[in-house]
Parts: C-alpha cells; structure tokens; sequence
C-alpha cells in the first residue's frame, strides 16, 4: 500500500478502531526501551502495547558472523513484513509477529499481538520506509552522543548479554558505517528528537544527572508551554527557537539534569494540566530501573504522553 494511502485509510477509520501509533526510533543502547516501559506503566498495560521491530531480524546472531552486513542494515532484517505488521496494527488488526531473544541471540517462537488503545513501537528501523512512517501518529528519534551511548551499550551487554567490552567496542566500530547511513537519517523524519547529554559547555562533575534537549518540530501540535516560561526565571529549563541540523525552525525545550524537582514538578502539572484527565501525574515517570529518578527523562516521557491521550481524543 502506498503511504499516502496508508495515512488516508488511517484518517478514514473511526477513532475507536485504530490504536494512536508512537514510534521511538534510535541506534543501538540509545534508551528506547527506558522511555518506552516508563510510558507502558503511565498508562497501564490493558491500554498499551509495546512492540519491538528489532525482532524483525532475518538471521540469529550465529547466522550473521557470516554475512558481510551487521543488524543495523536493512537487508539484515524483514523491512517489507515489518511494513506489513505496522499497517495491520494502525488498522486495528492482530498480528503474529516473529520474536528476537537479545539476551540468548536466537529466533524464538512468533507470538500473537493485539493492538490496544495504545501501541508503542520501538527499534532500529521504524521510520526507515515512508510506509512505516505513514502508519504512526508521532515519531521520536533518540540521539545521545555517541560516546554516551557506546558507554550505555557496552554496561548492558556486558553485564546483562555475556560479551566482554572488547567485543562490544569492535561491534560498535563495525557497525559505526551502517549507524551512519541507515540509523542516523531516521532523525529528520521524526517529530520530535531527543537528545539526553550533559550540558555543553560546562564543567559539572562526571556524577552529574544528564540533562535533556527536545527538539519539537511543527509537525504535529505541542502544547503550548511558553506560558509557565513566561512566569518564571528558571536556569535550569529553557525554551527558544533554534534551527535544526538542516536549517529548519524549531523550538528547543532544554531541561538541565540539576533541575530541582519543585521546578520541574511545575512544567510536567502544566503539561498534564492540559490534557484535564482528571487524575493524577503518573508516579513512574522518569524511573532510570536502578531506583534512581531523572526529571529530564521524566519531562520527555511526560511530553510523549501528552501526544499519546490527545492523539487519542
């Protein structure tokens, strides 16, 4: 199905029938899968679904020792059934979808999916096709730097995946030209980029929170969140309009990891203010899964909710 068709079949279909579609794209270890069970726990798991599309590898870890491409490259993985899926479940569909185990690296038994209210997808390559793209209400892209991220990659597969930090750090350089090609392009079609880091510029000690940068393009419709900046004279959040990396304007919403958490409790009430649900701020967001809160993560998790339920009005 074309992707202008796939968006006016979506349009056409009444609001109860489709699930609102987030993806979360981003390079390996970039942190989708922190900000997604942060959202899947705000929302309830009656009302959510989370579907990884890295499970859409064509080869076991085995198999690809062999080949002369990593899992970054689209060859290596089932982009036309991936498509497929993605359609099915904007539609409102079940699907069987094939199953990846990380930790073991092997093709496991499909299971049945079910879309619920909610679908968060998260992986390498969910906006790698214009249909893919077509098939989400908002897309994410993360983008820490990549000495961060190599660092993140190499804590958990080494502590949680058995490799040693030497075969890490060789993957991460023999993927570095895929990420490059296939990983890194996703960013411009995304609606909102976010980039956890430390804060240029300044010399704060290495245990410093990292702090957040989101960049909101016009491409769908934030929340009007000039006003408690208009309000208030706080250092350690800030809101201006910049341009991207290619030249297009957006607002940049910066959130410093040394925010206290009165203040940040004053933009997340605004936020979830305006959505008047009724209830109370989710208590889960911004859970690092070490018992450690970050209220940058928190914001960014916030503002991805805030899309999910007005998306679904």
């Amino acid at each position: 199905m074309p992707d202008k068709l796939m968006r006016m079949t979506r349009a056409d279909l009444p609001r109860r029938h489709r699930p609102v579609m987030l993806a979360i794209a981003g390079d390996s270890a970039a942190g989708k899968t922190t900000i997604t069970a942060g959202l899947v726990e705000a929302l309830g798991p009656e009302r959510s679904t989370s579907v990884c599309v890295d499970d859409y590898h064509r080869f076991d870890r085995v198999e690809r020792k062999g080949l002369p491409f990593t899992a970054l490259h689209p060859s290596c993985n089932y982009i036309e059934i991936m498509e497929q899926h993605l359609q099915l479940l904007a539609s409102g569909k079940p699907i069987l979808k094939p199953v990846y185990d990380h930790d073991t690296g092997k093709l496991a038994r499909p299971e049945l999916v079910e879309p619920t209210e909610f679908v968060i997808v998260e992986g390498l390559l969910p906006l790698h096709t214009k249909l893919a793209r077509a098939c989400f209400d908002v897309t994410v892209y993360l983008n820490p730097p990549e000495e961060i991220r190599h660092q993140w990659k190499v804590n958990r597969d080494v502590g949680h995946r058995g490799y040693t930090e030497e075969q890490v750090r060789a993957e991460l350089e023999r993927r570095e030209p895929e990420s490059r090609q296939f990983i890194r392009p996703q960013r411009a079609d995304a609606d909102i980029v976010v980039r956890f880091a430390p804060v240029s510029e300044r010399d704060d000690p290495p245990d410093t929170p990292l702090s957040a940068e989101l960049l909101l393009r016009p491409t769908i419709r934030h929340p009007d969140l000039t006003e408690v900046f208009a309000e208030t004279n706080s250092r350690t959040m800030h809101l201006k309009l910049i341009r991207d990396e290619h030249g297009r304007p957006v607002d940049a919403l910066h959130v410093h990891g040394y925010v206290p958490p009165d203040e940040s409790r004053v933009l997340q009430k605004v936020i979830w203010d305006k959505l008047d649900t009724g209830t109370a701020l989710p208590s889960s967001l911004g859970q690092l899964g070490d018992g450690r809160r970050s209220e940058p993560l928190a914001i960014t998790q916030l503002l991805l909710l805030y899309h999910l339920i007005e998306a679904a009005r």
